[in-house]
């Protein structure tokens, strides 16, 4: 195939390119990128395209593995988008505490609805959310797993019942 059937047959599937980006991104300009990395890839990789094979596959997964490469070099990089008029928020001060008064407060009420509680019911709890597994706490307090089970799932209830203000 030659350069300019191989470019009149990509500029025939350009707008079936800018549909299908509609399944990686909602954003336009990333949709517009995104397009335009895959043609320039297929461009660039145009010699190890065989004919007679699915060229519109063949870009396909081009797109794909494109986006794909793209979203963990994002992450990888785990930058902040900032879409805002002058970049306000990266050019904002960074103030937050955690040594906020209120949330001590909180903290603390919280702990004392906590320690209301039935201790039947408080001691599952309180190792399930020290990270234990059910089976462990099942069998450091010597209970079948469903007992176990039941009293955090009792203990939710009854915490959730006594945090209504929150």
């Amino acid at each position: 195939m030659t350069a300019i059937e191989f470019t009149h047959q990509l500029s025939g599937l350009t707008p079936t390119l800018q549909s299908f980006t509609r399944r990686f991104t909602n954003n336009r300009e990333e949709s517009d990128d995104l397009v335009q990395e895959t043609l320039l890839k297929a461009f660039a990789c145009r010699d190890t395209f065989r004919e007679n094979t699915n060229l519109k596959g063949w870009l396909f997964t081009i797109m794909r593995n494109t986006f794909i490469n793209m979203y963990r070099r994002q992450k990888r990089a785990r930058t902040a988008t900032d879409d805002t008029k002058e970049l306000y928020f990266l050019n904002v001060e960074d103030r937050h505490t955690f040594n906020k008064p209120e949330s001590t407060f909180e903290y603390n009420d919280i702990l004392r609805h906590i320690n209301a509680i039935d201790s039947d019911l408080r001691e599952p709890f309180m190792l399930h959310t020290n990270g234990y597994k059910y089976h462990e706490i099942a069998k450091d307090l010597d209970l079948p797993i469903g007992t176990v089970k039941n009293r955090i799932f009792h203990a939710r209830k009854e915490i959730q019942k006594r945090l209504t203000g929150y």
